[in-house]
């Protein structure tokens, strides 16, 4: 037995024990010290169950460390929706592999293994040393599996279940594969060389010449037909679906070179050269080049997949007072969610009980954490930091604001904007001409001499492929999109994007926009012997039945004077867009709204109220008019802040040579004054809400390309309507549904990020274009003038792959000082 505590350390583990730590068992009739009660309970487990030969089989001198945590949560592993990600089932009989934390050596297999083959219903249990992961089958309807992995917790490993997709991806998995033929050719490669410097050394003008040859072509078969074959399958299955491909290039120079000395070989042809090392060289160079690009590309991109990390699997459902963990696809609409402090809130909803701070900066690129308290609404992905919250799920899983943030990003991602069509189309003729140019290289070189005219026309074949034109224009949408996600810029498309970069004239519109949205009532006007308070207890009575901001300004103006409006019967409500309401409150007709909305009704405007709403209008305060029984009676004016960063959007934006338009149906004198604390812009105003798209209709007619900023419902047509429509996250889903860029964060200042994010895109897509054209421009010509030998071919193509990635990967440094 190895004597851990012999010189006063850990009887389990063989750790220093610490002065005030007290934790003893008799074990074999002997007292044995720890170091942590995990330790004492891991070492007690192993007794009780019969074990100790594990200590007799741990390495002398080995120190097997504390027991590491146990996983939390473990219950979620027994319901049937999660186990069907990990586990392989026959009836109650299942299959699964977890990944072990705490193995150090042999003794530890032995121990897992003998410790859960005793356990009930276990089949069998397998250890891998060297991955560290045990494989399991049990009878699922004799034992849970976090039974199973308390039962290993117990004896001192932590376990989870481990699925290659979800661990490693299914790009690092296709990496893993290439990997495999890339060492198999590099191994290649350097046996080759050892054959190549003999020939070269004079072997191939002696009796070994023949030798030397079939052991070059033992080592290049297997090379070509495995390291190569992604290569084949890629360019066959392109001819199979009518399309070059970019590996049929590469394809044909493996082979054209393989068959020459392959000739060379089988008729001992005495003049000729075999160029075995030149076919495993191109192909070890171009697996690490492919390699490479895969590797790169996957970090590039990698924004979605972090976005789906933030999707807990799990969620807290209270049921009669209990908590309840249950699979995020098993929550339903109307359930009682528990968030607890630490933890990611896996659903959206509405808080119900509890206050804290929650940390939406993974959604909406704001680092200060949000106040949430009884009605505010939560997203899923966010994290709760400080208090408990008790949520009602308003969304399911694939309706959270997470989930469609994924869907948007992917969506984009995998969008192609015009110019990546045009280098879509170019890359088949790229290829045919191509092959053309090997073609003629051949048969230029051939009347001087037949090996010089196989490399040239090789090197042709091999340097320029056009990797770099295909992924010039996706590499750059996609690393874009990924960024704009992390900022809470959504873009919908990658036309979107290069639209963008493109626009003219900005269109705003006013409420809620350029200004916070948030009416209030500033002051109250009533004609002569007419009770204040009896007006607004009537204007709030009918304004409660309304959703419009100035409905709410209003109704909380009243509240706040703690007006009894509530108790006034409404009857009637009709609510009339971009002019008003009616209904009748408290044997009343009522009606609110714009002074053509009372001229209509035959109603005549009071004077000395006509000339109090000129000069508020002049303050930028938007009045509303009532009447009662068809009397003018009074106007309420309002205010709304505008937004602390508009000014200075305004200001960026007519810097960079862009005109724009205040959009409102307010009155002109309110949209005005707007205008006039902006700096000036034009001004439409008094646009009722279905006239709006109108609007963008006539400035795109002037040849205009427009981008609408709005948030409301009634900014939707013009949205669509709009060559790049922009809604802000706190806007309404229709306007946030019909936009092509959606704002996650309330800020104006996320548009200006929008349009230098578009136009970074934009310039960074042409220089990839640009950096491939003059790439094969420059390398072509010296491949066919026989100046560049294939091997050099090899390593500079996908040179010109990884500058186009590296390029593209520079616009995620665009808002790291920001």
């Amino acid at each position: 037995m190895t004597q851990h505590n012999a010189a006063g350390g850990c009887f389990h583990c063989g750790l220093p024990i610490p002065p005030e730590a007290d934790f003893h068992a008799r074990l074999d009739e002997a007292e044995r010290d720890f170091c942590c009660f995990g330790c004492q309970s891991v070492s007690s487990a192993i007794y009780e169950a019969g074990l100790q030969g594990y200590y007799q089989r741990t390495p002398e001198g080995v120190l097997l460390g504390p027991p590491p945590e146990p996983p939390k949560d473990i219950e979620i592993y027994d319901f049937d929706e999660v186990q069907q990600e990990f586990t392989t089932c026959s009836g109650d009989v299942r299959d699964i592999h977890l990944l072990v934390e705490g193995i150090h050596c042999a003794a530890c297999v032995w121990l897992i293994e003998r410790g859960l083959q005793r356990a009930p219903g276990v089949l069998s249990a397998e250890v891998n040393l060297a991955g560290k992961r045990l494989h399991l089958r049990w009878d699922n309807s004799k034992n849970k599996l976090s039974d199973l992995i308390r039962a290993l917790a117990r004896i001192g490993y932590s376990a989870v279940p481990y699925d290659p997709e979800s661990a490693e991806g299914a790009i690092k998995k296709t990496n893993r594969a290439m990997l495999f033929r890339l060492f198999f050719a590099g191994f290649a490669m350097m046996n080759m060389m050892w054959i190549a410097i003999a020939l070269y050394s004079g072997a191939n003008q002696d009796e070994f010449r023949g030798f030397f040859h079939w052991m070059g072509l033992l080592l290049a078969t297997p090379t070509l037909l495995y390291s190569g074959y992604p290569f084949f399958r890629g360019a066959l299955g392109g001819l199979r679906a009518g399309h070059l491909t970019m590996d049929l290039p590469i394809a044909l120079g493996l082979s054209v070179t393989y068959a020459y000395s392959l000739y060379v070989t089988l008729t001992n042809n005495q003049h000729g050269e075999v160029y075995f090392d030149t076919v495993t060289n191109l192909t070890f160079v171009i697996l690490i080049g492919r390699y490479l690009e895969g590797m790169f590309r996957h970090q590039a991109v990698s924004a979605t997949k972090r976005l789906m990390e933030l999707q807990p699997r799990v969620a807290l459902v209270m049921h009669d007072g209990h908590e309840q963990m249950t699979p995020i696809r098993g929550v339903k609409l109307g359930d009682l969610v528990m968030v607890k402090p630490g933890y990611t809130v896996p659903v959206d909803g509405v808080v119900l009980e509890g206050h804290s701070a929650v940390d939406e900066s993974m959604l909406s690129g704001e680092s200060i954490p949000v106040s949430k308290s009884v009605g505010a609404m939560v997203s899923a992905g966010t994290l709760n930091t400080s208090g408990v919250l008790m949520v009602e799920v308003r969304a399911q899983l694939q309706d959270t604001t997470l989930s469609k943030i994924i869907r948007l990003v992917e969506e984009a991602q995998s969008s192609k904007a015009p110019i990546q069509r045009l280098a879509d189309t170019i890359v088949p003729w790229f290829v045919l001409v191509t092959l053309l140019c090997a073609t003629i290289t051949f048969f230029i070189w051939n009347s001087h001499d037949f090996e010089i005219a196989l490399m040239a026309a090789t090197s042709v074949l091999i340097i320029t492929c056009p990797c770099a034109l295909g992924m010039a224009t996706p590499m750059s949408i996609a690393v874009a999109s990924g960024l704009g996600a992390k900022h809470g810029i959504l873009v919908k498309n990658g036309l979107v994007l290069e639209t963008l970069s493109k626009v003219t004239h900005f269109v705003f519109d006013k409420t809620g926009t350029l200004t916070e949205g948030k009416m209030s009532v500033a002051q109250v006007h009533v004609a002569a012997g007419v009770d204040a308070q009896d007006v607004v207890r009537h204007a709030a009575a009918i304004e409660r039945y309304s959703e419009h901001s100035v409905a709410h300004a209003i109704v909380a103006y009243a509240e706040e004077q703690q007006l009894p409006f509530r108790d006034l019967f409404v009857s009637g409500f009709q609510a009339v867009a971009g002019l008003g309401v009616e209904a009748d409150s408290g044997g009343q007709r009522v009606l609110l709204g714009s002074a053509e909305w009372l001229t209509r009704q035959g109603i005549e405007l009071d004077a000395a109220l006509q000339a109090r709403v000129h000069q508020l209008e002049l303050q930028a305060m938007s009045c509303v008019y009532m009447a009662q029984n068809g009397k003018h009676v009074a106007i309420i004016a309002l205010a709304d802040q505008l937004r602390s960063d508009a000014r200075q959007l305004v200001e960026e934006l007519r810097a960079s040579g862009i005109t724009m338009t205040l959009l409102s149906g307010d009155r002109r004198p309110v949209a005005e004054a707007i205008a006039r604390q902006l700096g000036g812009m034009e001004v439409i105003a008094e646009v009722l809400p279905q006239d709006k798209d109108q609007v963008i209709q006539r400035l795109q007619q002037g040849g205009a390309v427009v981008a609408m900023v709005g948030d409301g419902v009634n900014d939707a047509p013009a949205l669509i309507r709009a060559d790049v429509g922009i809604a802000l996250g706190s806007g309404t889903d229709v306007s946030v549904e019909s936009a092509d860029i959606v704002l996650m964060h309330n800020e104006l200042d996320k548009v200006r990020q929008a349009v230098q994010l578009s136009r970074r895109t934009l310039r960074t897509i042409k220089q990839n274009i640009g950096l491939s054209f003059v790439y094969n421009a420059i390398m072509v010509p010296l491949a066919m003038m026989a100046k560049v030998s294939p091997l050099v071919a090899a390593i500079s193509m996908p040179i010109s792959s990884l500058i186009v990635i590296g390029n593209a990967a520079r616009i995620r440094t665009m808002f790291k000082n920001r």
